[in-house]
């Protein structure tokens, strides 16, 4: 026997239905068949703007600060790792 309390999350008209779940579960295989794993990962660690009004003309700046994590290359493969 299964009790829950008022406020569970799974009693609520909200919660997810099971083929949402499973709709969510097929994405996440999917994307991970189209990730390529050798690809470099990006992440974006800041963004700025900088806009400034001249009349008709709006001039915007965007800087986008990221950080690429490269997999060293491994030794035995015939590729030489990068003098420092």
């Amino acid at each position: 026997m299964i009790l829950r309390s008022i406020d569970d999350p799974m009693t609520d008209s909200d919660s997810k239905s099971i083929m949402r779940s499973l709709g969510e579960f097929v994405g996440h295989v999917v994307k991970g068949i189209k990730t390529d794993p050798a690809a470099p990962q990006v992440k974006e660690v800041g963004r700025s703007v900088e806009t400034e009004d001249r009349g008709d003309v709006v001039l915007r700046r965007t800087t986008i600060e990221e950080v690429e994590l490269r997999k060293p290359p491994q030794p035995g493969n015939g590729e030489t790792p990068p003098s420092p």
